[in-house]
């Protein structure tokens, strides 16, 4: 396949974007989020505590999220649903993500095929939100080395493990009210980050659920854990009360939920949407709300000609659930109108401290 034209620049964007971060976030050992493509591919670089001794080089441990860098997806059959990116995303290849992650620690005269030959990777762990093929990606996944730990739902870690590629794959557990972050550090992941799921129970797929990714705060005395909820299809603000009721606490630096309502006609909600969203912030008061899988794709197939979407701007979905809230009460929350959400870009990262 022909590389598309701004295929390149892309590539040096994200490179520059990424660098960038890595440089402003080390002082205060923030987290940085970059958005791999227009949809919903992430990559969340943590920095490492000052007790914990990183590999030789890093100074941040790099979790991939749901990554699918090229080429079309399909679900059951390509006459049942195919769908592929319309805008390139910023990297096309797990061996072009290591170069930068490469570049980004300032690592330049170290290339990806000399640290793939080494036995190195700077992908630390994968996050598999979902079994379906926009999140579970088997062409990009098998890009990363078979070394490299993955965390993914029940569904998701039984398809991956039928590939017989992976060395590790776990199934995150569900995190509850009566769950201590620290019991979802699950080895090989190092004992400072926790990575659990959220979901509704009444939802018997579990379609609407959430991935959670703690990890203890860097130069912090105290045991302060910071939590990243990525919910790409969106779940029942309900289910996120646990979040705000945790022992030890946990604070929420960041929600990922969309602004897309997304649904096939006749049948399924799939992606709840802004109003929901709302609630789900009301909710957590994360300090950041991104925006996650609003990307309008190419598709065909029978689904393709059955979805729905509907978008509302985050004042019109505040105003709509502000209408409900008074219908219910004459009081209507008042912090509901400082909600905003961020937008990053295909290629972006944002500095999340």
């Amino acid at each position: 396949m022909a590389t598309p034209a701004g295929a390149d620049s892309d590539t040096t964007a994200l490179r520059d974007h990424l660098k960038s971060s890595f440089q402003r976030a080390n002082d205060g050992k923030v987290p940085v989020l970059t958005h791999l493509n227009a949809d919903t591919s992430w990559l969340l670089s943590l920095a490492y505590p000052d007790q914990v001794s990183p590999p030789n080089g890093r100074s941040r441990y790099n979790i991939l999220i749901d990554p699918w860098l090229d080429g079309p997806q399909e679900d059951v059959a390509s006459w049942f649903s195919k769908q592929w990116h319309l805008v390139q995303s910023s990297v096309r290849t797990i061996d072009g993500l290591n170069a930068i992650l490469c570049d980004a620690e300032g690592l330049e005269s170290q290339t990806a095929a000399e640290a793939g030959r080494n036995g190195c990777s700077f992908i630390d762990a994968i996050v598999i939100s979902h079994e379906f093929t926009d999140h579970c990606h088997q062409a990009t996944l098998r890009e990363v080395d078979r070394t490299v730990p993955v965390i993914a739902t029940t569904k998701a870690a039984q398809l991956i493990r039928t590939w017989d590629h992976f060395d590790t794959v776990i199934e995150m557990p569900n995190f509850t009210a009566d769950t201590n972050w620290q019991k979802t550090s699950i080895p090989p992941l190092p004992s400072w980050i926790g990575i659990s799921r959220l979901v509704t129970n009444s939802d018997a797929l579990y379609y609407h659920s959430a991935v959670m990714l703690c990890a203890r705060r860097p130069n912090c005395a105290t045991e302060a854990v910071d939590a990243l909820i990525y919910t790409p299809h969106g779940v029942e603000a309900s289910t996120l009360s646990v979040v705000a009721t945790a022992s030890p606490p946990v604070e929420v630096l960041a929600l990922l939920h969309g602004l897309h309502d997304v649904s096939i006609k006749w049948s399924k909600q799939l992606n709840l949407g802004a109003i929901n969203a709302v609630k789900a912030q009301k909710t957590l008061h994360a300090k950041y709300w991104i925006g996650t899988h609003d990307e309008e794709k190419g598709g065909s197939g029978l689904i393709a000609f059955l979805l729905q979407r509907k978008i509302l701007t985050v004042r019109e979905a505040i105003a709509q659930v502000q209408a409900a809230e008074k219908e219910k009460s004459e009081h209507a929350s008042g912090r509901i109108e400082d909600l905003t959400c961020v937008e990053l870009k295909n290629g972006e990262s944002m500095v999340l401290g």
